[in-house]
């Protein structure tokens, strides 16, 4: 599995620390991890995707923080906004904006899918190193911030200078009723940086079996949480403490 890869050798210690964890509410230990900066590890239901993300607020995400989604997870990195930030930046919906017949957005998880432009920051060079892709999600975070300060302060044509579509980091827009519309990872990572007061702004990013192919099983995505000492928290949790 791509999880075990960094395993803690110390069972002792990984023991104590799933003990640690164990005690504190697994809302509030994830709320203090994504203000701090952390990640978390978010599972969402098990009759819609049924997988874990590891989840970051967007404008804590270095090149260590790609790295260990990559290498720990290995889905899609993308990062979500509110629809609010998507309005002030005139993002459509990528189904909305292409015009070809293969274009089917009606997964079997849900009614669609939350996919925007997958966009570069216009300083990047390829767009998919580490250090490319960090400084497009913090950018994206950043300017997220502004809107969320004032909506007026940055619009599309801000965008366009800033950012060049297509690029390698995908670009998902929330729903407008947040968590009382839709309840996938780009809505549960809004809701708890929105909870923490960080920029509506957050990294998603699927958790694979490297064994299977498949996405990883929950039981095996909380035991490397606790081994890692990342909070785990399931969607349900979230919903019933942040709608």
């Amino acid at each position: 599995m791509r999880a075990d890869v960094d395993a803690d050798p110390d069972a002792g210690a990984a023991d104590a620390a799933s003990e640690a964890a164990d005690a504190t509410d697994p809302v509030e230990r994830a709320l203090d991890a994504f203000r701090a900066g952390d990640p978390v590890c978010v599972h969402d239901f098990a009759d819609r995707e049924g997988e874990t993300d590891i989840v970051y607020p967007a404008a804590a995400v270095d090149e260590a923080a790609v790295a260990h989604m990559r290498n720990d997870a290995g889905g899609l990195i993308c990062v979500a906004v509110s629809d609010a930030v998507g309005d002030a930046f005139d993002l459509p919906f990528l189904a909305d904006a292409l015009d070809h017949p293969a274009v089917d957005d009606d997964p079997d998880y849900d009614d669609r899918s939350s996919f925007s432009l997958p966009v570069n920051h216009r300083d990047t060079f390829t767009g998919i190193t580490d250090a490319d892709r960090a400084l497009t999600i913090v950018e994206v975070a950043n300017a997220a911030a502004r809107v969320s300060e004032d909506p007026t302060a940055y619009g599309p044509e801000d965008f366009a200078a800033e950012f060049r579509a297509p690029g390698h980091v995908h670009v998902l827009r929330g729903d407008r009723d947040g968590l009382d519309g839709r309840t996938g990872h780009t809505e549960l990572g809004l809701a708890m940086a929105e909870a923490v007061g960080a920029a509506p702004a957050a990294v998603v990013c699927e958790m694979l079996d490297d064994e299977t192919g498949d996405a990883l099983s929950p039981a095996d995505a909380a035991a490397y949480a606790a081994r890692r000492d990342i909070p785990y928290v399931e969607g349900a949790a979230l919903v019933e403490a942040l709608r």
